[in-house]
């Protein structure tokens, strides 16, 4: 019978995992191509040969997504399995329209038969959107484990930014491990604020190897979900947060819709600075569309480390990255907090040099605020040159790392922080009380 051949869509995540489970020792299919989007410079790589199993001996080529209508041509292709995350419905349909049209099937895979079983109970946060809280959940979560005397190890959704092959299976505890392995601004923005509270934090390629290291050092796995994917593991507990200030979005975007509907605890967060209104429209989407789940109403207040480097000066903001290119934010922590204590927000526009110029061209909704984007030394660099020649009083750092660690800031700076709290009841100890 000859093989069925496949090419997977994806961002340098979702992808790699979803071919590891379903295609790697697949006789059957023959996985002839990755597609990627959406991360600077992962397209033009190698899916590499250490990690792709004896059927591809010469590992699986990585193309731009913009090439997928000639790919699905030349490549021959039957079938093109969709594979990343935090996209519009209509987006993920017109790219169905296209491969259609193209002559090959279109399809998504289900977030069961992706799942990995573990040994251990499984507490996954996951959301609707990119930019929703997650991050500050998790450390919500991970600290009431500690308090219930377990030992937690999370376990960060994919983002093997490097070297494929060396990222398969990677083990953070210190700040050491972060320089060995060269993490991206975005990596340290998920992985510091565990190792700061002492939480062992794994991450990489390949998620089966992943899972069964972090389980031998674990009471309980704490899934940290990247963008608004699904888990990749089969979950005890699932925690999903949920956006007011951008209501509407839990049933408009893939694969956040799923989460909303497989979810056992919504979390509404940001009910603090939300409208009402907003409230409200997300409430009744919860009620429609999941109405078994326990829901928790949570604020992420804002702390400023020195408010006086704001107050009436000209301050350039800086805001977690991917929050406001694919997350669509066009504010964050930073603008609020530069809004309560009356700062003059600086336009860094007129000052990008590089990539950085690029992303605001990609993504004109930002306006005025600074994506921390860091995927490599290089845009790193242009980063801090973009800081450096902006017109400011004072920088403030509304990321969920201290840029200062590794970044040189000629300008005064000030960082602004979020943690969650959970309003009433109940509340993530209530529901981690299961796994006792």
């Amino acid at each position: 019978m000859q093989k069925r051949r496949i090419l997977i869509m994806g961002a340098a995540g979702r992808d790699f995992h979803n071919f590891n489970v379903m295609y790697r020792d697949n006789a059957t299919v023959e996985v002839v191509a990755f597609t990627a989007t959406q991360i600077p410079d992962i397209e033009g790589r190698v899916y590499p040969a250490e990690l792709s199993g004896k059927l591809y001996p010469e590992g699986i080529p990585i193309f731009a997504e913009s090439e997928l209508r000639e790919l699905i041509k030349t490549l021959k292709v039957d079938e093109v399995v969709f594979s990343y995350s935090d996209v519009p419905h209509t987006y993920v349909m017109n790219k169905a329209s296209e491969v259609i049209a193209c002559g090959a099937t279109f399809s998504l895979l289900g977030a069961s038969q992706t799942m990995i079983k573990s040994t251990k109970p499984v507490v996954a946060v996951c959301a609707v959107r990119t930019g929703v809280g997650k991050s500050q959940t998790t450390r919500k979560v991970c600290d009431t484990l500690k308090a219930m005397g377990k030992k937690v190890v999370a376990i960060r959704h994919p983002m093997p930014y490097g070297d494929l092959a060396a990222q398969a299976c990677q083990r953070y505890a210190t700040y050491a491990d972060l320089d060995l392995h060269k993490c991206t601004i975005e990596e340290r923005e998920e992985f510091e604020p565990h190792i700061d509270r002492g939480i062992i934090v794994y991450a990489g390629v390949d998620y089966e190897r992943i899972l069964r290291s972090a389980e031998q050092e674990a009471d309980v796995i704490v899934w940290d979900g990247g963008n608004n994917d699904t888990p990749f593991y089969k979950t005890d507990i699932h925690i999903t947060l949920v956006d007011p200030h951008r209501a509407g979005h839990e049933v408009l975007y893939h694969p956040g819709e799923a989460n909303l509907r497989m979810a056992d605890v919504i979390v509404i967060n940001k009910i603090e600075t939300a409208h009402p209104d907003g409230v409200n429209k997300v409430r009744a989407s919860v009620a429609k569309f999941n109405p078994k789940a326990i829901v928790i109403d949570g604020a992420s207040p804002i702390f400023v480390e020195d408010v006086e480097l704001m107050r009436g000066k000209r301050v350039l903001v800086i805001e977690d990255g991917p929050t406001l290119t694919h997350g669509e934010m066009a504010y964050g922590a930073g603008v609020m907090a530069a809004k309560k204590f009356g700062a003059e927000l600086v336009d860094a526009r007129p000052y990008a040099v590089g990539t950085i110029k690029t992303v605001f061209q990609n993504y004109p909704h930002m306006g005025a605020l600074l994506p921390a984007m860091g995927y490599g030394a290089k845009q790193i660099k242009e980063l801090e040159e973009t800081i450096a020649a902006s017109p400011c009083d004072a920088v403030l750092i509304a990321t969920p790392i201290d840029l200062r660690r590794i970044l040189k800031i000629k300008q005064p700076t000030t960082r602004v922080r979020y943690e969650l709290q959970e309003i009433g009841s109940p509340t993530l100890a209530d529901v981690l009380q299961k796994l006792k």
